[in-house]
């Protein structure tokens, strides 16, 4: 029995450690759009900030950056379908919207519905009014493909959050913590800390990867209503 329990343990361990991993390859793609700017748009155009980039060259960047990110879905998304017994594919076909709304209780909404308003609160400070409405007056014509790519990086994160909830939750057994939202206040906090140079920024969106991560769960892991409210509370 000693053995068993200990073989039992170890496979949960390396199942962890494989959800854990597909979560930082997520990551990794995401980070491509470092490469992708400093490695190489910065040497060809000669900017050393992407304010300056034409209007051509911001369309070529987010259709690059899209590209590369979907690609990273499918390929991580099939891996952990091969690799173990979570299909994220299979999950988001059988799992609609109203089924997901109808089996939430009262209080999940209640506490999802209010996280989302604080979120929406803080981002109209952040950005002195509406967020869409000042992207909306700098970019014009643009909006559209620049929301494609946050419904792209939305799609990442959500990701993050479900393969970081699938490996903390194979090592402690506890399906009420936000794991996959303290993942992602880890990985994408750090990487806007770095990238701004600012550790308020970084604060700031870890704070905002943790209340994702708990929607996730409040929606009782149904990515598609994950997904809706991750967007609301992201783009808006």
């Amino acid at each position: 029995m000693k053995t068993l329990t200990l073989t039992q343990n170890k496979n949960r361990f390396f199942q962890g450690l494989d959800f854990l991993s597909y979560g930082l390859e997520i990551f990794a793609f995401i980070g491509a759009e470092l490469i992708l700017v400093y490695g190489i748009e910065f040497n060809l155009y000669g900017y050393d900030t992407v304010k300056s980039y034409t209007t051509l060259q911001n369309i070529i960047h987010w259709f690059i950056i899209c590209a590369v990110w979907i690609f990273g879905i499918w390929y991580v998304v099939r891996e952990a379908a091969k690799k173990s017994d979570v299909d994220l594919y299979k999950n988001f076909k059988e799992n609609s919207l109203v089924k997901g709304a109808k089996e939430m209780s009262v209080v999940q909404w209640g506490l999802l519905i209010t996280g989302t308003v604080l979120c929406l609160i803080s981002t109209w400070i952040d950005w002195n009014g509406s967020k869409f409405l000042a992207e909306l007056k700098r970019k014009g014509f643009l909006l559209p493909i620049q929301y494609l790519y946050y419904f792209v990086e939305v799609a990442m994160v959500l990701l993050i959050i479900v393969f970081g909830q699938y490996a903390f939750e194979k090592w402690f057994k506890n399906d009420k913590i936000p794991y996959g939202g303290i993942l992602v206040a880890l990985t994408w906090g750090l990487g806007h800390w770095m990238t701004k140079g600012s550790l308020g920024v970084g604060i700031y969106t870890a704070i905002g990867g943790f209340v994702f991560g708990g929607a996730y769960l409040l929606t009782n892991r149904n990515i598609k209503l994950s997904y809706l409210f991750l967007c609301i509370m992201f783009i808006l």
